[in-house]
């Protein structure tokens, strides 16, 4: 309750700048966690620039738009989260971050991978089917002339359609697809991801795919490994 008060009396003075040095280290876990949620409420709500001392990389991780990494009065690293998980400026800093909970910080864009396409609108049966042995898969993922989503077709409907004559590959979409936002947190996305037994597909607001996430890929980016596009 004193750092909810503290934090209170801090911004009745609408300061534009506020100064948090090391503000949460004595509480536990539990309302530590709690603390760094209201922290990010009130600053989207706001919109203060608050300068906030931490010890704790995932605590920096979590509140920083940009973090600040010094070493004996220097700073060795400046960026975003995601600069400093991917991209570690030495030893120094690749020592630091080795046990951050990187599903916390990295998002569905950070791990998708790009996917066999095929657009609805412009593509049959034989051209699916023809793209679909190029890249040894036996699924492809359809969208239309506007790059939106429509859904799934699998290779055995596909040789379906073919041998029935029809060009018609609307009927044989899967539109019950699994489907996450390009900026949904990694760590909010293992369940389904664990669950599921279709790739999530990664979607912007206007539901044009971006990507899908394949269970390799996100061990991959969870390991600190580079992701790489299957197509």
């Amino acid at each position: 309750m004193q750092q909810r008060v503290g934090l209170a009396r801090a911004l009745a003075n609408d300061p534009e700048i506020l100064l948090m040095d090391e503000a949460f280290s004595a509480l536990d876990p539990l309302n530590r966690s709690d603390m760094q949620d209201q922290l990010l409420d009130l600053q989207e709500n706001m919109h203060k620039t608050i300068i906030f001392i931490s010890h704790d990389l995932n605590e920096a991780l979590k509140l920083g738009d940009r973090i600040m990494i010094m070493r004996d009065g220097e700073v060795v690293q400046t960026g975003t989260p995601e600069d400093i998980l991917t991209h570690p400026a030495n030893e120094y800093v690749e020592n630091f971050i080795e046990n951050v909970d990187r599903s916390k910080v990295l998002t569905a864009g950070n791990v998708m991978i790009r996917p066999v396409t095929i657009n609805v609108d412009k593509a049959g049966p034989r051209l699916t089917i023809k793209r679909m042995r190029n890249n040894e898969v036996s699924t492809a993922y359809v969208i239309d002339n506007s790059r939106k989503l429509v859904g799934i077709v699998d290779a055995n409907d596909v040789i379906k359609l073919i041998r029935n004559n029809s060009s018609d590959l609307r009927s044989v979409v899967q539109e019950n697809v699994p489907t996450t936002h390009e900026d949904k947190p990694i760590s909010d996305l293992m369940d389904d991801i664990s669950q599921t037994g279709i790739p999530i597909a990664v979607t912007n607001d206007k539901k044009q795919l971006l990507g899908i996430i394949v269970r390799g890929a996100v061990l991959g980016a969870l390991a600190g490994n580079e992701v790489k596009d299957i197509d």
